[in-house]
């Protein structure tokens, strides 16, 4: 069942806050963990469309021996900035483009669908970032209609970049009622709810697919939101053994991943509930 559940699930932020990992150490350390034994539960390498050039400088300086580098690129500056974005790693044989994320102010869900519907490479994947401050069911109505994915903000560097249950239980109920799928970014450092040294009320990534588990049986955003307020790592953890492997692909199918500054803390964070064996090193 894990493979189903964690499945590529760990998309790599490294360069993204708050690790803002350099992009020498990045790149090395997503590349040893695609060859680690753990590397079915490692997404793509994150990049914003800012970073392009210097990740192209930086792949140009390698030695010969790897293979292009699949990149999801985000775009933080809206759908006009789409376009430019996707030419430049198209543009780098070294790159192989499986996503583009873009930001969209409320409303306008449907424009960002269009750039990428004119821009996105057959095979790449589309995602439209939802501004909290919109009106969530429409934007997710207008996503519907065309082959395109939401993504949700779910942390940042303030307490207020922090959706709380109920409003993150509500985003995620009018994604699957939409059936749109989704996936998360940021504040998802660890696997179960929790409160961070600086006070940040931070979701935990295995609150958010028990949460979904429950969205695609048929609860409504109130039995979700209890789920994402479960603190007891012991119990989400026993839910989360509890689920069968069908179970685990109408949640991923639901909830396609979440990007993280660091692989390797929740995959630790599983090993230490019992989610996932330790990791053999010999």
């Amino acid at each position: 069942m894990s493979d189903a559940l964690y499945a590529h699930l760990f998309d790599d932020a490294a360069l993204f806050p708050p690790g803002n990992a350099p992009m020498g150490e990045a790149v090395p350390a997503h590349r040893a963990h695609l060859a680690g034994r753990r590397a079915r539960y490692v997404g793509p390498f994150l990049v914003s469309d800012g970073r392009i050039a210097e990740l192209r400088t930086f792949l140009s300086r390698e030695s010969d021996g790897h293979g292009p580098m699949a990149v999801v690129v985000t775009v933080p500056g809206g759908p006009d900035a789409v376009g430019p974005a996707v030419a430049a790693v198209r543009a780098d044989p070294a790159l192989r483009l499986v996503a583009v994320e873009v930001a969209a102010e409320p409303g306008r869900a449907a424009a960002a669908a269009e750039q990428l519907d004119r821009h996105l490479p057959e095979g790449a994947e589309g995602y439209v970032e939802l501004s909290r401050a919109g009106d969530a069911p429409a934007d997710l109505a207008a996503l519907s209609t065309t082959r395109h994915q939401a993504k949700y903000r779910t942390g940042g560097l303030v307490p207020e970049a922090h959706p709380g249950e109920a409003e993150l239980a509500r985003l995620l109920h009018a994604a699957v009622a939409a059936g749109v799928p989704f996936k998360c970014t940021a504040g998802l450092h660890r696997a179960v709810r929790h409160t961070t040294a600086e006070g940040f009320e931070q979701h935990g990534f295995l609150n958010v697919l028990l949460a979904t588990h429950t969205l695609v049986s048929g609860a409504g955003p109130e039995e979700a939101a209890g789920v994402l307020a479960d603190r007891d790592g012991p119990s989400v953890a026993a839910r989360i053994g509890a689920l069968t492997r069908e179970d685990a692909v109408s949640v991923r199918r639901a909830f396609r991943s979440f990007g993280t500054c660091s692989v390797t803390e929740p995959l630790e964070d599983l090993v230490v509930l019992g989610a996932l064996p330790a990791a053999r090193t010999h």
